[in-house]
């Protein structure tokens, strides 16, 4: 989807509140504290996010954002993949603090996904989920945007939504903390 068509789609979305909840998801997505290579985003057994991967990446680098730069965790890498289409569910198992799992379930997300997820959860990741109404997910995830099936807007759209919003500025906070932040911002920025 080029940048005319994501525009068009916000457009014929404004009146719902799918573009509110994609930008709110898509801030915790920025904002979840994870380290560069700390992104990791997985899928279920019968959806890869490789799709949604990909632009999170994209968008990374457009953005300057290198924390935000994605890794792909695969149900089964080919032997012969290359290395960043090479990992696989293991890498789960030492997610931890300074790293986000961002799960990707248009469909129920199975026991063992499940079980790694808490696992990470424990070990102070942060667990992210974009789903359809997963309540298992619901319950090991910090923040949730869930795309019912039986909504009009579907999946994919949604996940373009969130990418794209990921690597948006941030809105400037209102207020009196608000100026004073983007003041020492400016006067962070003279000193380098």
């Amino acid at each position: 989807m080029d940048r005319d068509q994501l525009e068009a789609l916000r457009d014929l979305l404004a009146p719902t509140h799918w573009l509110t909840r994609s930008r709110a998801f898509a801030a915790s997505l920025r904002s979840a504290g994870h380290r560069e290579g700390g992104l990791l985003v997985v899928g279920t057994p019968t959806v890869e996010p490789w799709h949604l991967t990909a632009h999170l990446a994209d968008e990374a680098r457009w953005a300057g954002l290198p924390d935000l730069s994605p890794t792909l965790v695969r149900w089964n890498p080919p032997v012969d993949a290359p290395p960043h289409l090479a990992v696989g569910l293991s890498r789960l198992e030492h997610a931890a603090k300074g790293e986000t799992v961002f799960v990707v379930a248009p469909d129920a997300a199975p026991d063992v996904l499940l079980e790694r997820i808490a696992d990470a959860r424990r070990d102070g990741a942060v667990v992210l989920s974009l789903d359809s109404d997963d309540e298992n997910l619901h319950g090991l995830a910090h923040d949730v945007l869930s795309v019912p099936h039986n909504d009009p807007v579907n999946f994919e759209i949604i996940s373009h939504l969130v990418s794209a919003a990921a690597g948006q500025p941030r809105i400037p906070r209102a207020g009196a903390r608000g100026r004073l932040a983007a003041l020492l911002d400016t006067i962070a920025g003279v000193r380098h």
